[in-house]
């Protein structure tokens, strides 16, 4: 529900203007407001100036927003860990932490530096893995031997292999071994063994011929080549060790001192929101002036904690909002517990502006029941409840997680209740269950007309609160036009519903004139309130209220699948085959009984419901507050 809020004015001495911040900032429920239009008389405006930080307090600025700069670059090297509490007083280290910063910061740079360029070296070696692991084999067949050399080379495929073995050994006039064996991807490793005296020369043929070379880490790009494949693998291991042992003095230096900068670092930010926020305050030559808005229900709390604290030298004074100001008024959205869940689906959304309606409550109210209606299975039911229950222990400390789980809690209990009244427990009929025998209302498979009559009488209750709400909304903006042609669309669309249901069973004929006499009369009235584009609104209303039967088709063929699983196990002929099948297609069909109903449900007030009243663009509550 959208908060009720009050516009403000902190009144006090300058020498208690820090101090005031520090308390309003404590509460966390003053939203300070740069612009002084509104809050001031225009002629009143030239009196006041913006509050400017005296020498001492914008060199105490400066070197705090340095200090957070500096404890910034030292955060990006350390690594993420739960920190646990520092008991130091911030403020009685802050000058400790400013002398030492920058020797950590090199120190951990240093290490971050290294860790980096191991890291690179290393995945430079792996990526050769593959390739070693060919190679290797193919020394061995080569063999070692005094004045020779070894080209290793990779080839895309099979076919340019043979090319490249009359190169070779037209070049070396057959002084060469060539030994090939499968690399990764397709390629083909070929290892050439050739006399040193020749190496050069078939270097400069394989690059002419664009063959590159393997080609290793400087580190041991000089060595002999089968010393290459060994001290690859040494050096992955020295390397794999030696970024291990960074690691660990990196989370120990976090360890150590993370908490002491965490702390730190927080108490500069807050004392820097202090010093930044003087910027939105106006003074005369006395006083202060904080101008904002709050929550009304706060106003005494904090004009409380003000006088306590400062004994009547700080003055709260609430004024009364102006009417230009309504849509400036910052949007603050409080929910009983129990549709406070609901703000999931409605975070999404843009914030209503402050004389609308917060969406919350009205999906809290609406999209359980229209859930169960579309579910409407005992069995399905209790089965997503044991979910939600499972989903509320695992996700106890997820927000969105466990928040979803208390709707689908709530939703699932009105999937049970429809569950009795259809008389239905996983797609079986009334008349196979004595209870729900005795609780069924109406057989929904079997009476497709009464319950499509019934989805759109919920269409046309849901639409029509849809307008009444947005007829007392433009009332409440005193906007006339919008209210009479409100007025006019809900009084139409309550004959044509009317006359629509005395098709079905007729009324008597005085009351019949009656409502075609209403409706000749509205429709000029809706022309001159709503103009030449009225009639397309009232078609739009129609069809919204025709949208409505998705309630009865989605829950018709949800129970149409779970009879289908039903009779399909019967007619398997073997008990164990045949409640296999029929739990398989009854999953499917949960499945889609959790998804279908949530999006249509959704659907209905996105689209049909919420666009009849709820206008849009309202601007986000912003409390100056502590930041932890």
């Amino acid at each position: 529900m959208i908060v009720a809020m009050s516009k403000v004015e902190i009144i006090g001495p300058m020498e208690l203007l820090l101090q005031v911040l520090d308390q309003v900032r404590s509460l966390g429920v003053f939203q300070v407001e740069e612009e002084m239009r509104g809050f001031v008389d225009k002629e009143d405006e030239k009196a006041f100036q913006p509050v400017r930080l005296d020498k001492k307090t914008l060199t105490e600025r400066l070197y705090f927003e340095d200090l957070l700069a500096r404890i910034d670059q030292l955060a990006a090297f350390l690594p993420k860990l739960f920190l646990r509490c520092s008991y130091l007083e911030p403020q009685s280290v802050v000058a400790t932490v400013a002398d030492v910063v920058d020797k950590h910061t090199a120190l951990c740079g240093g290490l971050c530096r290294r860790r980096d360029a191991l890291g690179g070296e290393r995945e430079e070696l792996l990526r050769q893995t593959a390739f070693l692991d060919a190679l290797e084999p193919l020394f061995r067949t080569a063999g070692e031997g005094m004045g020779l050399d070894f080209i290793g080379v990779s080839l895309k495929s099979s076919e340019a292999v043979d090319p490249l073995y009359r190169l070779i050994s037209r070049l070396t006039e057959g002084a060469f071994a060539f030994v090939t064996a499968n690399g990764p991807g397709g390629t083909v490793i070929v290892l050439i063994t050739v006399p040193v005296g020749l190496a050069g020369q078939v270097r400069d043929v394989l690059n002419v011929e664009r063959i590159p070379e393997l080609v290793f880490p400087a580190s041991i790009g000089q060595l002999p080549f089968p010393d290459k494949v060994r001290k690859a693998r040494q050096r992955l291991t020295d390397i794999s060790a030696e970024l291990g042992s960074i690691n660990v003095e990196l989370q120990r230096f976090a360890a150590r001192w993370g908490p002491t900068y965490h702390c730190v670092r927080e108490w500069v930010q807050d004392r820097l929101a202090l010093l930044t926020t003087t910027v939105a305050i106006h003074k005369t030559d006395l006083c202060f002036f904080i101008h904002g808005w709050m929550p009304s229900p706060d106003v005494e709390r904090l004009r409380a904690v003000l006088n306590g604290q400062f004994l009547g030298r700080v003055v709260v004074e609430e004024q009364e909002a102006l009417e230009e100001e309504m849509d400036a008024i910052p949007i603050a959205i409080r929910n009983p517990p129990y549709f406070r869940p609901f703000e999931l689906f409605t975070r999404i959304l843009p914030l209503p502006s402050y004389r609308s309606y917060d969406p919350t409550p009205f999906i809290g109210i609406f999209f359980p029941i229209f859930f169960g209606m579309i579910l409407g299975d005992v069995g399905y039911g209790l089965l997503l409840l044991a979910g939600a229950l499972v989903m509320l222990k695992l996700f106890s400390t997820r927000r969105n997680l466990h928040d979803a789980a208390l709707i689908l809690l709530v939703s699932s209990c009105y999937a049970i209740v429809f569950g009795f009244l259809y008389g239905e427990c996983f797609g079986g009929s009334a008349g196979g269950w004595r209870l729900l025998e005795q609780t069924c209302v109406i057989e929904r498979s079997r009476s497709i007309m009464p319950m499509l009559a019934f989805s759109l009488s919920i269409g046309v209750v849901h639409i029509t609160l849809g307008l009444a709400l947005g007829l007392w909304s433009a009332l409440r903006r005193k906007a006339v036009r919008e209210t009479l042609a409100k007025l006019v669309n809900i009084l139409l669309l309550l004959c044509l519903t009317a006359l629509a249901a005395s098709l079905f069973r007729p009324f008597p004929p005085p009351v019949r004139m009656t409502l075609n006499v209403a409706v000749l009369a509205a429709i000029p009235l809706m022309l001159l309130t709503g103009g030449l584009l009225a009639p397309l609104e009232i078609m739009k209303n129609i069809g919204n209220i025709i949208s409505y039967a998705r309630i009865m088709a989605i829950g018709l063929a949800s129970v149409m699948i779970a009879q289908v699983a039903n009779r399909f196990a019967g007619l398997t002929g073997d008990i164990l085959t045949g409640a296999v099948a029929a739990g398989l297609i009854h999953l499917v069909n949960i499945a889609l009984g959790l998804f279908s109903p949530t999006i249509h449900a959704l659907r209905l007030h996105y689209v049909e419901f919420f666009d009849k009243f709820i206008v849009y663009g309202g601007r986000r509550f912003e409390p100056f507050k502590k930041t932890s």
